[in-house]
């Protein structure tokens, strides 16, 4: 019994361990789940919170934060620079820049059409900008009046839309109904001022700087400025330049001029792709167009960090560079003589229907330009204005001075010889054409044997006219019908386009035109016999140098020029080094020998220096060194009156020629007063004068 009572005792602590085990594994078990989750909630408290806030970053924020991002960046901000100038052969300034304090706009990255408004208007409330300055569209006054957004909701409502027209599409036909509805709105005065400032404000790319007004600060609007610039992002009081003319300012009708109101606007489009801002100052005509980039240089270049817009860091990348300056070949002295001659003497010319009176200096070796001068008038107020750049666009029937280039045309087509070229100088009378001949002899009672260079110093309208019968294959008999062809007309101009009459020079100015070519078909033939004397094509003055020139060197053809040098500027802002220096560069050579210039830089002389009792040019005789040259006079017609265009073309000195003059009046009504030879002398004397020593040359 005991056995058995023992052994159930054993059981039972054996049961009783099993059991508080299994007690102990149950309490485990019951705190586990609980702390699993407690775990597990916390976790997805934690991803809900997550949740909540990727769906207010990414859904209700995220384009807000997109544009933030996008806005704080890092770009290139440019300034202008200061433009190169211009100076003469001396070193003298003919085109200079002062300087000015200027109220500047730098348009920030990102700046809302709101902003720029409401810049606009607290700027305007201190600086006045004039129309002189800022021309005022009807768009820039649209434009300002539609920036203020209840305007442009009150001008929707007139205004038929749809849900599917953008934005664009309706402030366009916002604009649409401004223009049609003029009566509907208008701007104050103040407006309009605002409005000035707000179209230069737009006009400027993202951080370019642009200049709100350029002149004309006063002290009282800069203290305005200064004071509340805190209240006008990217307003800033800075520097500008302007144009000025030590030496005077007839010079800018051959510099040309700068915009001062933006970009030309027949020319915006391509300054654009070229990188220019809508509201820079760019050359609108001559040297200053023509030299554009090299007078502009390089826009300074900082490397700006915004943030929104605000701008948070700046660092220059490059200071920029100054516009290179241009030399000219021009001598700023000697060209004020030249147009003082010019207008000294013009009323001589009898000018009562004359459209103006030029003149041009060049050195026949190189091309170089020495004088350009010019006067334009207007017959029917007589109003004078400065007129240098006529010289190479206006076309003139010179007259006489062109017959050398006809003599040398019948040299080089054989038709006569260095040593055979004796004709009789008389009366042209063909079939149906009136009778024609030279100044001394229109009725016969004057007939003479002359040769090419005595047919020059008498200036003779019938030796040339025989010239041309001969290079057109025709024998002259009196009365007979004209058996030639026009292909004269091209034969004759050729020769005459070989020394410049008639083609563009290249001279580096724009605008140059060819001159003018009359009719040249069977109907018109008779008028071939006019081309040989100069009366029936037109020349610029520019051709009639570079012709001359090109007899006066023996037979090179040289492109005139103006600019000698470009040069940099040294730091105190003197000329600096040389970076281009132009070249002489022969065009053409003349197919011509020696012999055959020899017989008209005869005539040429004789024309000055001469016995014959018809010498044109005697009055030039007196002048040192020695002139050769040829004077000319066209019949020509001012509406129904009779005129004459007086001319001279020469050289100097004879046997040695550094300097060619070349001068015309077209539509005088004095053809005896010799103004035409009196300015030819005193721009001679005035050249040894001025420009060259006449020392070392002999008379």
């Amino acid at each position: 019994m005991k056995e058995n009572y023992k052994t159930v005792k054993f059981f039972d602590r054996i049961m009783n361990l099993f059991g508080s085990r299994t007690k102990k594994r149950q309490n485990a078990q019951s705190i586990i789940p609980f702390r699993l989750n407690m775990l597990l909630w916390i976790v997805g408290i934690l991803l809900l919170a997550l949740t909540i806030r990727l769906f207010y970053l990414q859904v209700l924020q995220g384009t807000s934060f997109k544009a933030e991002v996008k806005r704080s960046d890092t770009t290139t901000q440019t300034n202008n620079v200061q433009r190169g100038m211009i100076y003469d052969s001396q070193g003298n300034v003919l085109v200079g820049n002062q300087t000015h304090q200027a109220i500047t706009y730098t348009k920030g990255a990102n700046v809302t059409t709101d902003q720029l408004y409401q810049i606009a208007n607290r700027l305007g409330k201190y600086v006045s900008v004039s129309n002189k300055n800022s021309r005022l569209t009807d768009r820039n006054e649209e434009d300002y009046y539609l920036a203020d957004k209840e305007r442009l909701k009150s001008v929707l409502k007139h205004v038929k839309t749809s849900d599917a027209d953008s934005e664009d599409t309706k402030y366009d036909k916002a604009l649409e109904y401004l223009s049609k509805h003029p009566d509907s709105w208008e701007l104050t005065d103040q407006q309009k001022n605002n409005a000035r400032i707000y179209a230069a404000m737009s006009g400027a790319y993202s951080l370019s700087t642009t200049y709100i007004k350029e002149t004309g600060v006063s002290a009282k609007e800069l203290a305005a400025v200064g004071e509340h610039l805190n209240e006008m992002p990217g307003v800033k009081i800075g520097t500008s330049w302007t144009r000025n003319y030590p030496q005077g300012t007839d010079i800018q009708s051959l510099t040309g001029t700068v915009s001062t109101t933006g970009l030309p606007s027949d020319e915006v489009n391509s300054l654009l792709a070229q990188g220019y801002s809508r509201n820079d100052s760019v050359g609108q005509s001559y040297l200053e167009k023509q030299f554009q980039s090299t007078l502009a240089g390089s826009k300074s270049q900082t490397e700006v960090t915004t943030n929104g817009n605000d701008v948070t860091k700046e660092k220059t990348k490059y200071p920029g560079k100054k516009g290179d300056n241009l030399v000219l070949t021009i001598n700023a002295k000697f060209q004020k003589k030249v147009q003082s001659i010019l207008k000294n003497n013009y009323s001589a010319a009898g000018n009562q229907y004359s459209t103006g009176v030029y003149a041009v200096v060049m050195n026949p070796n190189t091309g170089a330009i020495y004088a350009m001068a010019g006067i334009d008038r207007d017959p029917e107020t007589g109003k004078e204005t400065p007129d240098e750049i006529g010289a190479i666009n206006h076309p003139i029937t010179m007259g006489s001075v062109v017959k050398p280039a006809m003599v040398m045309g019948a040299l080089m087509d054989g038709v006569i010889t260095p040593t055979n070229n004796t004709l009789t100088d008389m009366p042209i009378k063909l079939a149906g054409t009136s009778s024609k001949g030279s100044w001394f002899n229109h009725g016969g009672s004057a007939n003479m044997a002359i040769n090419a260079a005595t047919a020059l110093e008498v200036s003779s309208n019938s030796y040339m006219m025989q010239l041309l019968m001969k290079e057109a294959g025709m024998k002259y008999t009196p009365n007979a019908q004209i058996t030639m062809k026009p292909s004269i007309f091209a034969k004759a101009r050729g020769y005459f386009n070989m020394f410049g009459l008639g083609v563009k020079t290249g001279i580096d100015l724009p605008g140059e035109t060819s001159g003018y070519t009359g009719p040249a078909d069977q109907k018109h033939i008779g008028s071939a016999l006019d081309l040989s004397y100069g009366n029936y094509d037109g020349y610029t003055l520019i051709q009639l140098a570079q012709y001359m020139s090109t007899i006066a060197n023996g037979g090179n053809r040289m492109r005139p020029y103006i600019v000698k040098e470009i040069r940099g500027t040294k730091s105190n802002g003197q000329l600096g080094a040389v970076e281009y220096t132009t070249k002489p560069q022969v065009q053409l050579t003349i197919p011509a020998s020696k012999a055959d210039f020899d017989v008209v830089k005869q005539g040429l002389y004789q024309v000055v220096h001469g016995s014959n009792r018809y010498v044109t040019g005697k009055a030039l005789a007196s002048v040192k060194p020695s002139v050769s040259g040829k004077t000319g006079t066209a019949e020509t017609y001012y509406k129904s009156h009779s005129t004459t265009t007086l001319s001279f073309a020469g050289f100097a000195p004879s046997d040695n020629p550094q300097v060619v003059v070349a001068l015309a009046i077209p539509g005088a009504s004095n053809s005896d007063g010799g103004a035409n030879l009196t300015m030819a002398k005193q721009i001679f004397e005035a050249y040894w004068k001025t420009v060259q020593s006449s020392k070392g040359f002999g008379d």
